[in-house]
């Protein structure tokens, strides 16, 4: 039962993620724009920190904390429904791939920005997200262990 109810939620969150990161005008996801791309490491991120006063503190979070934060979700369910994935190693490589996967569709679809450091960012949500999991379902186990 708990399985079908975070099946539930986990296409809730990637519906939503994918409403977010396509077609939400707020965060400028018009269609048939123009490449734009960023393939150096850390150069949006150095440009969000050092300007962030500029940049107004609402776009910081956006950026930097938003990109991690939206990924937590799938680091966390991903292990939950699926036994096979309860490996740090599976759940890295899938939110690695899900993410690359996501930025190469906003690189040729022209919605948004295909940008690295999002990938890098993104992949500390989801290794955060299944770091999350790992605590939970190992004081979950301790839990059950003691109560039998």
């Amino acid at each position: 039962m708990l399985r079908v109810v975070l099946w539930i939620f986990f296409i809730i969150y990637l519906v939503i993620l994918t409403y977010f990161l396509f077609f939400s005008e707020q965060f400028g996801r018009v269609m048939g724009g123009e490449y734009r791309y960023n393939l150096q490491l850390f150069r949006e991120i150095k440009r969000f920190i050092i300007y962030r006063r500029e940049v107004g503190l609402k776009s910081f979070f956006i950026n930097i904390v938003g990109n991690i934060v939206a990924f937590i979700p799938f680091g966390f369910i991903l292990p939950a429904i699926s036994p096979k994935n309860r490996k740090f190693l599976n759940v890295a490589l899938l939110s690695f791939e899900f993410t690359l996967s996501i930025e190469l569709l906003q690189l040729v679809l022209q919605v948004g920005t295909f940008d690295v450091d999002d990938i890098f960012l993104n992949l500390m949500g989801g290794i955060i997200g299944y770091l999350l999991f790992a605590i939970g379902h190992h004081i979950l186990r301790r839990f059950r262990r003691k109560s039998v």
